[in-house]
């Protein structure tokens, strides 16, 4: 049979091509599984070139403590960055929140507006149906009290006015009930999503990071702990030799005592809007919606004695990414 012979040879076409195909993605995965293969390789041996060059530096008398300096100072860095990160994202959700409450707070003024409108609408619709209802019983009341004589010849002038009433009556009715069914609507109506917040806000929040994130330079500037705990994050272990070893114990001190203050400081949030209010009088920005302002009009450290006078030093946090300001900024 040709028919049968043709749907055979179809079939064997297609089962063909689906092998084919099969066997591509087959291909292409052995490929891509081969050069994850690579990659994971790549990465070992350079793991283990690392951990060797780090028991050969444990094992130097003449580098062992700078190795244990180093990795203190990369501590004080992560401690760093994680402190700034939490105080970015803290602030963020705060100011959302408000922006949240804020806009949540005049949507239901709004809703409220718009209910009483229609409450309004109602009230008059329900006032003007309560007068179709008196005027209704008042013509069957006249109606009724007509002898046959006038019956005759007013009978169905009346009898149309009544029906007229009585069509007013259930419009107003439907159209009370209408407005009732939106004023149901708009109660249950749920408040809109947040939708962000806008540049003004962003940038307020971003020199709020940035005050933060010279604070935190304030405090290990001493002994340059806040340049070296930078140095660390971009350096690899055994790029930097901290000196003797009565040079790292005194850097190892001076870390820990460092680290300790910050564990007990409270950092008090009028001298970091202070700052930021500072900061704002030389900030400028490249465009009307960048967030972030350009380095340069920010590059100076205001630090504030007891008596609360400030006192400026050039250092280009933002620039120099202390800290890694760049990833904490709201954009």
């Amino acid at each position: 049979d040709d028919s049968g012979d043709s749907e055979k040879l179809l079939e064997l076409y297609w089962n063909r091509a689906e092998l084919k195909k099969e066997f591509a993605n087959l291909r292409d995965e052995t490929f891509r599984l081969k050069e994850q293969i690579k990659t994971e390789q790549g990465n070992t041996a350079r793991a283990q070139q690392k951990f060797e060059h780090l028991e050969n530096l444990l094992l130097d008398p003449e580098w062992v403590h700078s190795v244990v300096v180093f990795y203190q100072l990369r501590a004080l860095n992560y401690r760093c960055r994680a402190k700034l990160a939490g105080f970015a994202e803290q602030l963020k959700q705060q100011r959302e929140k408000r922006q949240h409450s804020r806009m949540v707070e005049e949507w239901s003024s709004r809703r409220q507006a718009e209910v009483e409108a229609l409450e309004a609408r109602i009230a008059e619709q329900r006032e003007a149906r309560r007068a179709l209802e008196t005027e209704l019983q008042s013509e069957r009341h006249r109606y009724t009290g007509m002898g046959s004589v006038m019956r005759f010849f007013r009978g169905r002038s009346i009898k149309k006015l009544l029906d007229r009433i009585a069509d007013d009556i259930a419009s107003a009715q439907q159209q009370e009930a209408i407005l009732q069914s939106e004023v149901t609507a708009v109660r249950y109506r749920e408040a809109p999503d947040t939708r962000g917040l806008d540049v003004a806000s962003k940038r307020s929040i971003n020199l709020m990071i940035l005050s933060y994130a010279q604070e935190l330079y304030l405090h290990f500037e001493a002994d340059n702990l806040a340049g070296l705990a930078k140095e660390s994050g971009e350096k690899s272990v055994g790029a930097v030799r901290y000196g003797s070893r009565a040079e790292c114990d005194f850097l190892l001190q001076k870390v820990a005592g460092r680290m300790g203050c910050l564990a007990k400081a409270n950092t008090v949030a009028e001298l970091l809007k202070q700052r930021a209010v500072l900061l704002a009088e030389s900030a400028q920005y490249r465009n009307d919606d960048e967030t972030v302002p350009a380095s340069g009009s920010v590059s100076v450290v205001h630090d504030f004695n007891s008596g609360g006078t400030p006192r400026q030093k050039a250092v280009d946090i933002i620039g120099d990414n202390f800290w890694e300001i760049a990833k904490a900024f709201a954009r």
